[in-house]
């Protein structure tokens, strides 16, 4: 029987159960052992594989897989584009579908990478907010408590007009400069920093704080709903009840520097919803983990343009490279980002390539732009392909993070199709890209924690599990 990931509650992540097979299990002292080694994903000591001495480029598409859309003529925006190279990709590879957590789990952008970068996040995961933390380069303290932020919009009745502001991109640095270093209650210092386009984060630090705490951040069902206040999640919790107070203030006093900053009242000229309000969710404290660079012995680069994806790179051992042309959104320079990436596959064993926009346009409700964008990725995938292909010792391993049809406008647990190509590898039968392609490939169906394994495998860098 497959030995799948173990269950968790979430919350206080308390083994519950195990499901094995088709049946669930309760957790005994034998599948503890199992679970120890599952959660680690390989031993700590062992007996590694011959050196090969091959590097891999993987290419994470975020929101990658969708569902049949009647105006595509019943295929998703993957399999109605026009994508000569992946499809040579799928032929001279072997192809899957990949569960990034387990089959049915609808993932977060977090949870998703957290799992291709080999971490089991039903162990790691403590929130959004430390990874926003470390993705904008602010080195959390023990005791602080991290929220990913929202820059929004409210009217004068505290109605939520607008989640993301207009999808604020100018001026946020500005604002966030106008709320960091602010002071609650004497002795909790605020630190505030602008993040990708309308995102931001923020720090509480201090003594007594706890991130049990509810979002501020009513999600896309809130917009029209008026603000609700933090809130502990627990009755009677007295550090989760003083951070929600906290929280609570920084909110009051941020809408009043934001109502009345420049910037906003620009924007409010120009007809543009003000950012007037930051509203949180994820908060979270940071937690030591070991690297996934540590764990391999492997040298890793991520080239990104969101910060969630270039913290989660950076507490995984890489170094990570990005720049303005990034902007995690449809107009992000493709073309410099893999140029970036193949620069640097001469100095690093392993880089990742993330592409954002394809989840974009699916939150949009907007295929042809997400069809669109695919098929700029393939293009610039050309200019490369030939040398990536030629070279013997390189892997070339095409996977996302999550579902997000576009019809839902936002993730589902259904399976995203991957790929893995390269001098050597077992190739199947599929010779196409695709969602139902993949389908019917040599990978069949496996986690993220199984491809990136599987990957490493070939590269010759995982380890042997027993003598």
């Amino acid at each position: 029987m497959a030995f799948h990931p173990l269950l968790y509650d979430i919350r206080d992540f308390r083994p519950e159960r195990i499901v094995w097979g088709l049946g669930i299990v309760p957790i005994c002292a034998c599948t503890r052992r199992l679970a120890r080694y599952n959660q680690r994903f390989l031993p700590e000591t062992g007996t590694r594989g011959k050196p090969l001495n091959r590097r891999a480029v993987m290419i994470i598409l975020d929101g990658l897989g969708d569902r049949p859309i009647a105006e595509l003529d019943g295929k998703t925006p993957l399999e109605a584009a026009c994508t000569p190279h992946f499809d040579r990709l799928a032929a001279g590879g072997i192809c899957g579908i990949m569960d990034p957590l387990s089959a049915g789990i609808r993932v977060g952008t977090d949870v998703g990478h957290l799992a291709l970068f080999g971490y089991n996040p039903l162990r790691v995961y403590w929130g959004r907010g430390p990874i926003e933390a470390v993705g904008v380069d602010l080195r959390l303290e023990p005791g602080d408590v991290a929220f990913r932020c929202n820059f929004a919009t409210v009217d004068d009745d505290w109605r939520i007009v607008d989640r993301r502001a207009g999808r604020i991109r100018e001026g946020t640095a500005e604002l966030a400069r106008a709320l960091d270093g602010m002071t609650l209650d004497d002795d909790v210092q605020v630190l505030f920093r602008a993040a990708t386009e309308h995102r931001a984060v923020l720090v509480l630090r201090g003594k007594n704080l706890s991130p049990e705490v509810t979002r501020t951040d009513p999600g896309p069902e809130g917009v029209g709903t008026t603000f609700e206040w933090s809130k502990p999640r627990e009755p009677n919790f007295r550090l989760a009840a003083r951070t929600a107070e906290l929280l609570n203030c920084f909110t009051r006093r941020a809408h009043e520097v934001l109502s009345a900053h420049p910037v906003n009242r620009k924007r409010i000229e120009e007809g543009k919803p003000p950012a007037n309000i930051i509203i949180t969710r994820g908060a979270g404290m940071h937690t030591r983990m070991r690297s996934l660079t540590e764990r391999f012995h492997i040298h890793g680069a991520c080239v990104a343009g969101e910060s969630t994806i270039l913290g989660i790179a950076r507490m995984a051992g890489f170094d990570t490279f990005t720049n303005e042309k990034m902007t995690a959104n449809l107009d992000t320079d493709i073309g410099e980002k893999f140029r970036l990436a193949d620069e640097l596959l001469d100095r690093y064993d392993f880089v990742v390539l993330h592409l954002k926009a394809p989840d974009i346009a699916s939150h949009d409700h907007d295929p042809h732009a997400k069809r669109t964008f695919i098929e700029g990725v393939d293009t610039v995938l050309g200019r490369t392909f030939d040398k990536w292909c030629r070279a013997d010792s390189l892997l070339v391993a095409v996977t996302s993070d999550h579902s997000t049809p576009c019809a839902l406008g936002e993730h589902s647990a259904d399976p995203v199709p991957v790929l893995i190509h390269g001098e050597g590898v077992l190739t199947d039968a599929v010779t196409a890209y695709g969602e139902r392609a993949c389908a019917r490939g040599g990978l069949c169906r496996l986690t993220a924690n199984g491809f990136l394994l599987t990957l490493f495998d070939l590269m010759g860098v995982s380890y042997r599990f027993g003598v």
